[in-house]
Formats: C-alpha cells, sequence, structure tokens
C-alpha cells in the first residue's frame, strides 16, 4: 500500500532549496498580489499578470509556489495576520472578546473583498501560521469561557460561519457599488422604485421599505450585523456549563 499523501497545499510541499538566489522572495510576491487583489478583485489575477507587476517573468514566481492556487493559500493568510483574537482576563470576559473577534474577521472580509471568492474553496487547506494561530487562540478563548475542546471548536466554528455569511453578502454589495461608481446611499435609492412595484401586494414589505427609506444603509448594515452577532452569542452562552 502506498503512503498517503498529503493534502496538496503550499504549506505541506517542502520549500525547493535554493541553488541560487532568486530574483524575488516570497514576501515581495504576496505583497504584491495583495495590492493586485485588492484594487482590481479576483479576475486581475494571475501569474503572468503578477510577474509583469513585478517586474519578472512568471517562472520567477513558481520558484516559490507550484500555481495560482498555492498563491492564493498565501496571500489568505497574509489577510489573515489583520485577525487578533483578544484575550480574556478572565471567564467573564469571553463573550466581549469573542465580539471583538468577529468584527475583527468581519472588517477584514470588508477590507479585502475578494477573499469572498476563494475563502470557501481554500479553507480545507489553511495550514498557514495565521490561520493555525487564529484556529488555536479562537480555542483558547472558548476554553476560558468554560467549555471543552470539543465544544470550543463548535462555538468558534458557528462564531465564523455566521460572520462569514453576512460579511461575504456586504463585501459582494459593496463590490458591485463600486464597479458602478455609485455610493451605497446612490445604489440603495436607485432600487427602491422597482423594490416598491415588486412590493405593492406585499404590506408587511411595504411598509418595512417605507421604515428604513430615510435611514444610513450603512448604518443598518452595521445595527444587523450586531443583531445577528448578539444572538449567535446568547446561543453559545446558553450552552455554558453551570456551576
Amino acid at each position: 500500500m502506498s503512503e498517503q499523501q498529503p493534502y496538496p497545499s503550499v504549506w505541506t510541499r517542502p520549500r525547493r532549496a535554493r541553488r541560487e538566489q532568486p530574483s524575488l522572495s516570497r514576501e515581495q510576491i504576496v505583497a504584491e498580489a495583495l495590492r493586485l487583489l485588492d484594487a482590481e478583485g479576483i479576475s486581475a489575477l494571475s501569474m503572468r499578470r503578477l510577474g509583469g507587476q513585478l517586474g519578472s517573468v512568471a517562472t520567477a514566481i513558481y520558484w516559490h509556489v507550484a500555481n495560482k492556487d498555492e498563491l492564493i493559500e498565501l496571500v489568505v493568510d497574509e489577510v489573515f495576520g489583520e485577525i487578533e483574537v483578544p484575550v480574556a482576563d478572565d471567564p467573564a470576559g469571553w463573550r466581549e472578546a469573542a465580539a471583538t473577534l468577529a468584527r475583527g474577521w468581519r472588517d477584514m472580509i470588508l477590507r479585502h473583498p475578494w477573499t469572498v471568492h476563494v475563502l470557501d474553496e481554500v479553507v480545507s487547506s489553511f495550514h498557514g501560521p495565521n490561520s493555525l494561530r487564529l484556529s488555536d487562540e479562537m480555542l483558547g478563548l472558548f476554553e476560558k469561557a468554560g467549555f471543552d475542546l470539543f465544544e470550543a471548536d463548535r462555538a468558534g466554528k458557528t462564531l465564523i460561519s455566521y460572520v462569514l455569511g453576512i460579511a461575504m453578502s456586504e463585501a459582494a454589495a459593496l463590490s458591485r457599488m463600486a464597479r458602478d461608481n455609485r455610493s451605497e446611499r446612490e445604489w440603495i435609492e436607485a432600487l427602491w422604485p422597482s423594490a416598491d412595484e415588486a412590493a405593492r401586494d406585499h404590506p408587511r414589505l411595504l411598509a418595512l421599505y417605507t421604515a428604513y427609506r430615510d435611514a444610513d444603509p450603512a448604518k443598518n448594515r452595521e445595527d444587523s450585523f450586531t443583531y445577528g452577532l448578539d444572538r449567535v452569542l446568547d446561543g453559545i452562552e446558553a450552552r455554558l456549563p453551570r456551576s
């Protein structure tokens, strides 16, 4: 029986031994890929385009990564480094720390909206240092709250699943507004006539649209996120062992 191969990932493949100094460092490649992704989105990223931006041929990039998927893994781990897991000084502080963590995840996604296209594809191979740090520290946060290791894992996954679902929808909408060169308010106001027409036979929806008509859309997003986050944390808190 052949030995089982590790999951294909830039993190499970040994780095190439250097016979000569490569013209580009991994850090340079990741930084430029991140700049390109933030500026133009996932469709703009190719090895050829990246090589051109770096003033080098694509073969210099292949010294560090085998393909575009490995490059994405590196860049995703780089943005994971922007997320911090607060340390709860005592068990009672876990909820505030978890809320801060959730907001950090959301903020990262909104800063880097291209992540909505890749997080669900590469999450199974997240073995990078920032990903591992996040996972370990999140387990520690929920263990501090009073959960055993397995329930700490499930609590963390539940929290992040909520954040990803909300933030990915937000990021996709904000990216579309940017492509249309419209502010969030302009984009929402342009939708109201068709929304009113579609909902004319649905009085509850019409009443809701009327209530929201003059509201700040950014504040609405923030309030909705906070409402859902509080409910998720309520459910997690209900699972805490009682003394």
